[in-house]
């Protein structure tokens, strides 16, 4: 099945939208990928650390910062950034209009975003803590 850009399993959160092209019920957990839309000034996820899972980011337009370990960074269409299981890691748009990335967990990472729009769904938008606890369950530690 060919999956056209911007559609998929849509999910929400910071004000980025998350277009799932595969999920781990496809992939026997083996991986997930997802098409991300930032828009400029959105939040970021907290600086973070996976420790069971690597995560790679392909910019497909726009400029996206990454800030890995020590060194803060900026990809532009067709860059590619690699985050090791263990780096220390965050990332948003860098520019003035929307960025769009592929971004793929390995193994799958996609029920902590089902969880993580869930989160973001309510009616106010919840705190660095409830974030926290949310990502600790799902192997990441704050950076």
């Amino acid at each position: 099945m060919v999956i056209s850009a911007g559609k998929g399993k849509i999910l929400t959160a910071r004000g980025s939208v998350m277009a799932f092209k595969a999920v781990a019920e496809q992939t026997s957990g083996d991986f997930s990928l997802m098409e991300r839309t930032l828009p400029p000034g959105g939040r970021r996820p907290l600086p973070h650390r996976h420790a069971t899972c690597s995560e790679a980011f392909f910019v497909l337009a726009g400029t996206v910062a990454f800030v890995l370990d020590d060194s803060e960074l900026s990809g532009q269409q067709g860059d590619f950034l690699l985050v090791p299981r263990g780096a220390a890691h965050t990332f948003g748009n860098g520019g003035a209009e929307p960025a769009r990335l592929l971004v793929l967990h390995a193994p799958a990472m996609d029920a902590y975003f089902a969880e993580l729009d869930e989160l973001w769904s309510k009616q106010s938008p919840p705190t660095p803590d409830e974030e926290r606890a949310l990502m600790s369950r799902y192997g990441m530690e704050p950076a």
